[in-house]
């Protein structure tokens, strides 16, 4: 049996992909508030892209490929196939976004569809890193123990549920943020506990390792995670907010009424026309005859 490391570079790794967590779970949560005051489907179907990208793509996926760079087992180089780890991402954001969609659109049975949203979504989960771990390519047989297997699936579908029932109810940004540091927990206690059901036989080399080093991957998939969470937050910034629109609307409301408001005009009043009269005045008087009365 051979020995596994899961820190392999220390706490670098796991510090690192706890706070790719929480950030994208952030960034999740406050774009399921912006679908919740969506006017339009248009907007809440882009409002819904955007969180599944955050949360399946920044929260969980990245978590994972992180964490992964810290994996090492001894006595064999690790090479992953780029084609499964691509795959890997577009599975865990499909799933969370099929997850997000049936528990935000709709009003009936909201319990329902979260439960029904986080199985779907948890088991996307566990997929995904199941996927990403058929990825690796070493000197050794991998095997896997069912009952560490079955606990990290209950603990995906456990945390995509919680993440969801999360997604439509929090509001407060102060909620969100702790809902965000719960939900990095999550993730990386459903991703650590899932590393430790894996074994690995080794055995000698038979032919050279086909695929990619993690560290030859960080650089395309940092820049992308970088420019992604970069995306959202100006996704986020651009669009108005409801105080905005509120803002908007009353501001046209005031220039609709000072353009198309009808104010009765009135006509003024003819000057008097001073005439001479019988006043002590410089010497006479002096009356007012109003022009139109002539």
């Amino acid at each position: 049996m051979a020995q596994i490391h899961h820190f392999d570079h220390g706490w670098i790794t796991p510090t690192v992909s706890y706070v790719l967590s929480v950030l994208g779970s952030l960034l999740g949560l406050t774009l399921a508030v912006r679908f919740r005051s969506a006017r339009s489907n248009n907007e809440r179907v882009w409002w819904l892209i955007l969180a599944a990208l955050a949360i399946g793509g920044t929260a969980i996926w990245s978590m994972h490929f992180v964490a992964m760079i810290g994996f090492s087992v001894v006595g064999t180089p690790i090479r992953y196939d780029v084609t499964l780890t691509a795959a890997s991402a577009i599975i865990a954001i499909v799933a969370v976004g099929l997850g997000l969609a049936i528990a935000l659109f709709g009003r009936r049975a909201q319990n329902v569809r979260i439960l029904t949203g986080g199985v779907i979504a948890g088991l996307g989960v566990a997929a995904m890193h199941y996927t990403g771990m058929a990825a690796m390519r070493l000197n050794g047989d991998i095997s896997y123990a069912s009952s560490r297997v079955g606990l990290s699936i209950a603990i995906a579908v456990v945390a995509a549920s919680v993440a969801l029932w999360l997604a439509v109810t929090v509001r407060k940004p102060a909620i969100i943020f702790v809902s965000a540091l719960v939900m990095g927990i999550a993730v990386n206690g459903m991703h650590f506990t899932g590393m430790t059901a894996m074994s690995v036989v080794e055995h000698d080399p038979q032919a050279e390792l086909q695929g990619s080093t993690a560290t030859g991957l960080i650089v395309p998939i940092g820049l992308a995670v970088i420019f992604g969470i970069i995306g959202l937050a100006y996704a986020l910034a651009a669009a108005p907010t409801e105080e905005d629109r509120a803002a908007a609307a009353y501001l046209a409301s005031r220039r609709e009424a000072g353009t198309t408001g009808v104010i009765p005009r009135q006509t003024a009043p003819t000057p008097a026309e001073p005439q001479r009269g019988s006043s002590a005045l410089g010497g006479g008087s002096w009356t007012y005859r109003d022009r139109s009365s002539r």
